[in-house]
């Protein structure tokens, strides 16, 4: 699903009343809100949905995979996702999982 089906998919789920626009400024004022949450506090928990929170990970060192050379890989954030239990039930286990 990318941005505008999920825009859609918020329409729908608003019902007829909603126009496309509003949707869309519905699922960017969603997005922003995560946005300025994950900037100022570096966690946001949507209860049975997840957790994102920001993590500092360490400058280390790596490799060229063509040269082989040791290259600096600088210190950055990043962000994580940690699914919670509703989405983990929502989404279920593979169909071929424990053969």
């Amino acid at each position: 699903m990318n941005k505008a089906e999920l825009i859609e998919e918020v329409q729908r789920e608003l019902g007829a009343d909603c126009s496309k626009a509003h949707a869309e400024r519905v699922v960017n004022a969603v997005l922003a809100g995560i946005g300025k949450g994950l900037q100022d506090d570096r966690i946001v928990q949507l209860v049975g949905f997840g957790t994102l929170e920001v993590k500092d990970r360490a400058a280390r060192e790596g490799r060229n995979p063509r040269t082989k050379e040791p290259i600096l890989i600088p210190a950055q954030r990043s962000v994580r996702f940690k699914a919670g239990a509703r989405l983990k039930e929502q989404v279920g286990t593979p169909a071929d999982a424990g053969s």
